[in-house]
């Protein structure tokens, strides 16, 4: 069924970026995290709040109420607050947990409900999507931002530079297969 495909996909998809994230920031010092180089740039620290602040609103009760709940003050999300690595840990994680419960919990045939952000209606799918759209984002940022305080001690998250031809021919020197979750994997989902 396509809709379990979807879901099992986008699994996969939201938890591949969930980890590019903590990659990124497990190789910075915690002083890092909350380096902001000027005033118009926000810290990791500040981003990974927007990103648990938008993640706590849109998935909260997502099936029977706003997206944008009353009691988020996204403004306040861009104002430190966060103090230390633990606590930047905390929010992050507070934030993906509420999304996979959610996504845990959605049953195939609750793709196509719509549901509402700031009072516009969209189907569970395209609510999805455009989350799928957002947290990458913002973890690009991130990704980027970590890479430039590292500078050269940066350890690559991809195909390394100039690593492409070794990089496919180890892939091609393998036999086909599917992508499936590990059991650590399956964990973080939880």
């Amino acid at each position: 069924m396509i809709n379990n495909s979807y879901l099992e996909s986008i699994k996969k998809q939201f938890l591949y970026y969930k980890t590019l994230g903590e990659k990124a920031m497990d190789q910075l010092e915690p002083e890092q995290l909350f380096v902001s180089v000027n005033e118009d740039t926000n810290p990791i620290a500040t981003i990974v709040k927007h990103i648990s602040g938008n993640m706590l609103s849109r998935w909260t009760d997502f099936l029977s109420t706003d997206g944008e709940k009353e009691w988020r003050n996204r403004d306040s999300e861009f104002e430190p607050s966060i103090k230390t690595k633990e606590e930047l840990l905390d929010v992050w994680n507070k934030g993906w947990n509420c999304f996979f419960k959610a996504i845990n919990e959605l049953k195939p045939e609750e793709l196509n409900t719509i549901i509402y952000i700031r009072n516009e209606g969209h189907t569970v799918i395209e609510a999805i999507n455009r989350q799928l759209a957002h947290y990458p984002y913002h973890i690009g940022q991130i990704v980027f931002y970590a890479k430039m305080l590292k500078e050269t001690e940066w350890n690559s998250l991809s195909i390394p530079k100039n690593k492409s031809n070794f990089y496919n021919d180890n892939k091609f020197a393998k036999e086909k297969s599917i992508k499936n979750f590990t059991d650590d994997e399956l964990n973080k989902l939880k």
